[in-house]
């Protein structure tokens, strides 16, 4: 079986929702500061497989974990759509390895907030109930708009996880067999 087997594509886009959602549990669980790692298996999906794919992982990893926990993780599933598509057309242009990594997750870092913030602080007024609250209610009470508020903690918790999360996924792809990392997305 290669990469561009479509039930290998299937598979392993099924295993890296799963993989999305149980490290952001477990992450969630343990309470670790700026780290979330819920985007792994879109980052891993995009980077071997392209963009639709990431975008599709993405996706339907906030529509299931909505359905299954929380269903104020489904407007999210914008963020997670954005990973996919930007990692995705990174990784057709260069080598997704660590140099490429860090480059990635600065963008994502920037980009997921850009997008997640106008969603936390339009449709739940700023609290989602993660760690960030902390510090959103910090800022408000300073005297900070909402939108700020919102922005400040998302960028800050998105330049650690999302480069982690990058890092980590160059980790994995140098370890995976050379068939099914050769070739354009």
């Amino acid at each position: 079986m290669n990469r561009n087997n479509s039930n290998f594509k299937l598979v392993f886009s099924a295993l890296a929702i799963a993989i999305n959602i149980v490290l952001g549990t477990v992450i969630g669980l343990l309470n670790i500061p700026l780290l979330f790692l819920d985007t792994v298996g879109t980052i891993f999906s995009a980077a071997l497989f392209g963009p639709w794919y990431g975008a599709v992982v993405g996706g339907l990893t906030n529509v299931i974990q909505g359905i299954l926990t929380n269903p104020k993780d489904i407007p999210f599933a914008l963020v997670n759509i954005a990973v996919g598509i930007i990692v995705g057309l990174i990784a057709r242009k260069w080598k997704f390895n660590f140099k490429t990594s860090i480059f990635t997750g600065l963008i994502l870092s920037v980009v997921a907030p850009l997008i997640g913030t106008p969603i936390a602080t339009y449709v739940y007024g700023g609290i989602t109930g993660d760690i960030n609250d902390v510090f959103f209610t910090w800022l408000v009470q300073s005297g900070q708009s909402i939108f700020t508020a919102a922005f400040i903690p998302r960028i800050t918790s998105n330049i650690v996880d999302k480069i982690a999360s990058c890092i980590f996924v160059s980790l994995l792809i140098s370890k995976v067999p050379a068939k099914y990392t050769q070739g354009n997305n």
